[in-house]
């Protein structure tokens, strides 16, 4: 049940910075869907940071449900991800569609890496 509480405050706070991002991102977004990109990529950096601070530690297994499956679930668009996509390419926006799916792909891949690295730091 314990876990239950930790995913249901991390996905809690993971949502609310999501929706504030896109509140403060979305005038600035006229086509590409900037701030689902941003919300994805900074996910990715902390879940990898995430993993490598609490490698080989007790703490990973107590704050995963609130770190891996609340914030960044939470967080993390790929369903908001996948209809922006779809829009573009609805849209006639071709272009920005395939951007969209490389440049996600690309750089939450590179967020991982750069958050274990970062981890690694410490």
């Amino acid at each position: 049940m314990k876990n239950f509480i930790w995913i249901f405050i991390g996905g809690g706070l993971g949502s609310t910075l999501r929706y504030s991002m896109s509140r403060l991102i979305y005038p600035l977004a006229i086509i590409f869907p900037m701030a689902t990109l941003l919300a994805n990529v900074i996910s990715c950096f902390i879940l990898g940071l995430f993993l490598v601070l609490t490698r080989d530690k007790n703490s990973y297994i107590s704050l995963s449900p609130l770190v891996i499956t609340g914030f960044c679930g939470g967080l993390s668009t790929f369903s908001t991800f996948s209809y922006e996509t779809y829009q573009l390419y609805q849209q006639e926006y071709y272009t920005y569609s395939i951007i969209n799916v490389f440049l996600s792909i690309l750089i939450c891949i590179l967020s991982i890496y750069l958050g274990i690295k970062t981890g690694r730091m410490f």
